[in-house]
């Protein structure tokens, strides 16, 4: 009887823990659907990291000149590509990079960066991160392949053969200016003009058309000043009013105004020619100063260049027949002196002046 009373007393038990192992592997079992489906539901948090090492299909490649640089995806210095030449485009359109992209992330490139960077008021490191990037696209034209890789197309003309008025008088003196064209200005878009116009798209890498578009004109107008109207006319320089210290005795008078030198021997002016100065980082001096030595076949030992019939007047800065004044035009500049480009005009002057004459350097 004990014998049976402790048999089914196991039984029993067994059956209990069967129960309660199944009732607990069901629990279990629930909570981890529920908690798969909440999972599914409310995803954890990707980290930047992580995200960034995730490959996804839908993402653009870096490469694409539409990816967006991001915090983790900058653009920087020593970077090359298609999307830098993006970039440089699209700087391009906010006059901060020149219209010919080279695809390298160079000083240049740099410093259009930081200057478009100041003038947003974005972070000024020449670096282009997601801000920068995004507020350049917002203010741009995404780029054509063409513009990317640098075809260009002759823009509507602006000046064409055939044309006539001041218009064309500026351009035609502007191409005197920088050598393509010479002799008078016409005010005539004629032939000449028009091979001057080729030539100098040729030389810049602009569609050779002979017309004049609107990237020829500013590429003209950024080597050139704006002429003067006896430029325009075929004047020659017009002298402004004769300072008063030029009145009296022998006087080199020299108008920065009007870029002439009169020769006046007791107020009155025997020989006037047009001259040109010195550069901003190396300007004229103005004043009164006198001639201390002449040297008619001078060449300068600090650059080496001819300086015919020099009359120095202060320190290294001389009065002197100029041939690149001759042959450039007022494109250019002297690294103080006065520059004379009348060889003939010059040679005369040099044999009427005396060392100790003054010289009278002024505005008019």
């Amino acid at each position: 009887m004990r014998a049976l009373r402790a048999l089914l007393v196991t039984v029993l038990t067994v059956a209990v823990l069967s129960a309660t192992a199944y009732a607990t592997g069901v629990a279990v079992r629930h909570y981890d659907t529920r908690t798969t489906q909440a999972a599914e539901r409310h995803p954890a948090p990707v980290s930047p990291s992580t995200r960034a090492s995730t490959p996804s299909s839908s993402a653009p490649s870096p490469a694409s000149p539409s990816a967006s640089p991001t915090a983790e995806a900058v653009l920087a210095r020593g970077d090359s590509g298609t999307q830098v030449r993006e970039l440089q485009s699209r700087l391009f359109q906010l006059a901060w990079f020149p219209e010919l992209t080279t695809g390298t992330y160079d000083a240049a490139t740099v410093a259009a960066v930081r200057g478009f960077q100041a003038k947003r008021g974005l972070d000024v490191t020449g670096a282009v991160d997601h801000r920068t990037w995004e507020r350049l696209v917002t203010m741009t034209r995404t780029p054509s392949h063409d513009q990317l890789f640098n075809v260009l197309h002759p823009g509507p003309a602006i000046l064409r053969a055939g044309e006539t008025g001041d218009a064309v008088r500026d351009l035609q003196a502007r191409l005197v200016a920088t050598q393509w064209l010479f002799g008078d200005v016409s005010g005539t878009y004629d032939d000449a003009t028009v091979e001057a116009v080729r030539g100098f798209q040729a030389k810049r890498g602009i569609p050779v058309t002979g017309t004049v578009d609107q990237r020829t004109l500013d590429r003209l107008h950024a080597m050139t000043t704006t002429p003067t109207r006896a430029a325009m006319y075929n004047l020659g320089n017009q002298p402004g009013a004769l300072d008063a210290r030029c009145r009296t005795g022998r006087v080199l008078c020299i108008d920065k105004t009007s870029q002439t030198l009169r020769w006046v021997v007791d107020g009155t002016v025997l020989k006037t020619l047009d001259v040109r100065f010195g550069a901003s980082y190396t300007p004229t001096r103005e004043g009164v100063f006198h001639v201390y030595t002449k040297d008619a076949d001078h060449v300068s030992h600090l650059f080496g260049s001819e300086m015919p019939y020099s009359m120095f007047f202060s320190g290294g800065q001389a009065v002197h027949y100029s041939s690149d004044f001759a042959a450039r035009g007022y494109y250019g500049a002297s690294h103080g002196c006065v520059n004379v480009r009348d060889y003939d005009g010059v040679a005369w002057l040099f044999d009427q002046v005396r060392v100790g004459d003054e010289v009278v350097i002024y505005w008019s």
